[in-house]
């Protein structure tokens, strides 16, 4: 899946033993933000997503506990579980997104390139299939 990528966050631990820290600036990912919003109590059964976006990229962090996304570009698929706070997943144009298997207490936050516009989703697979195949 071309672009689709994990990136780690920059930590720092404290030596005293107060915990740790990260931070997202400009250089870590390679778009401007112009949207920040989270999930949380998602029930373990739900999930969210189901779309594919025609522009935005997005950047999405577990900041507490776990869940899975599943990414298809249209040829493949492929699941991969977020469970750090110092890890991102980076997801371009084009593929389609579905996030599940929330563990309780779970937060994702999203860092997306451009302010919601719903013009900009792509909702029904069958034609998300379609417009990857021309």
């Amino acid at each position: 899946m071309e672009n689709v990528r994990l990136i780690e966050i920059p930590k720092i631990v404290d030596e005293q033993g107060r915990g740790k820290l990260s931070f997202i600036e400009k250089d870590i990912i390679p778009f401007i933000i112009e949207r920040v919003y989270y999930l949380y109590d998602v029930p373990s059964d739900a999930y969210r997503g189901g779309h594919a976006h025609k522009e935005l990229h997005q950047f999405l962090i577990a900041l507490s506990g776990s869940f899975e996304v599943v990414l298809d570009d249209g040829k493949s698929r492929q699941r991969i579980m977020l469970n750090k706070p110092n890890i991102g997943l980076l997801i371009p144009t084009g593929i389609w997104r579905e996030i599940d298997n929330f563990s309780s207490g779970s937060v994702c936050l999203v860092l997306a390139s451009m302010v919601y516009d719903e013009d900009d989703y792509i909702r029904d697979y069958e034609a998300f299939k379609l417009l990857k195949s021309t």
